[in-house]
């Protein structure tokens, strides 16, 4: 089980510090149990995935938000990375081509979402339009305020519709963002990691937090909840959201099909060839 609880009322993003590591010891014990974890996980998803093939319409979508190097990244490596591929899909939204200015700004998500089966992951997501638009003043006070309303009625249905919705903010300090971009610079081989605009969206911080407090509180849902997973340390961090994952498909427990055919009978006949 999870040792994260979802964002409810009175939450105050703040008072969450990143480098805290609820519900785990220490880092060997993070990383032990998430090797031993992956079999689990890889089991879950292919009953989902067997289930779909009979008629099932369920499905798992994981969406990831942080500020820059929070590791969002590392997440799809090293706990996502440990499911058969074909049972997952992966998409990163950037900003929005020309052709996706002509839709309602969800119209590019919904052709992302995972269908039955599949464990989705969203690397940033339709939070996007409610952080960087309210930061960088991309799009108007009204019409920000009017997309709360709108997500949480879309993630309604999707969640009405058989898919799981995860919600996770990687929480990461300013402090380690700022050693993290450090060290991209300081390594050739992390030279094409770094991206100077990084600096331009720190110099932004304490707006950026806001805006993250606003939508993590306007957003979180008993059906759709957010949570904050303290991203300082990146070994918890990984073994944390694996946790979320886990207990979202045991909470599903997907079943083997129940062969359509009669299995005795089809015995004999292929003993008989």
């Amino acid at each position: 089980m999870s040792a994260l609880e979802p964002v409810g009322e009175g939450f105050v993003l703040a008072d969450v510090d990143p480098k805290s590591t609820p519900g785990v010891a220490d880092r060997a014990d993070a990383e032990a149990q998430l090797e031993a974890n992956h079999d689990e996980l890889g089991s879950l998803q292919e009953r989902l995935w067997a289930e779909s093939k009979f008629g099932g319409t369920r499905s798992v979508l994981l969406v990831l938000q942080a500020m820059d190097t929070a590791g969002k990244g590392g997440i799809i490596r090293h706990v996502v990375g440990g499911v058969d591929p074909q049972g997952v899909t992966i998409h990163a939204f950037k900003a929005p081509t020309e052709e996706e200015k002509r839709h309602d700004f969800l119209w590019r998500v919904r052709r992302e979402l995972p269908p039955p089966g599949i464990i989705g992951v969203f690397d940033r997501s339709h939070y996007e339009d409610v952080l960087i638009h309210r930061v960088r003043g991309f799009s108007t006070p009204e019409q920000i305020e009017e997309r709360y309303g709108i997500i949480t009625d879309f993630e309604r249905e999707l969640v009405a519709s058989g898919t799981r919705v995860i919600k996770v903010m990687l929480h990461i300090s300013k402090d380690e963002q700022k050693a993290r971009l450090t060290e991209r610079l300081e390594r050739p081989d992390k030279h094409w990691k770094y991206n100077p605009g990084d600096v331009d969206e720190r110099m932004l911080w304490p707006a950026y937090q806001q805006a993250y407090q606003i939508a993590l509180t306007r957003t979180s849902t008993p059906q759709a909840p957010w949570f904050v997973v303290p991203a300082d340390r990146k070994w918890y961090a990984r073994w944390a959201v694996q946790s979320l994952l886990l207990d979202a498909l045991r909470e599903l427990n997907p079943q083997w099909p129940t062969a359509d055919y009669d299995v005795e009978a089809e015995k004999k006949r292929l003993a008989a060839t």
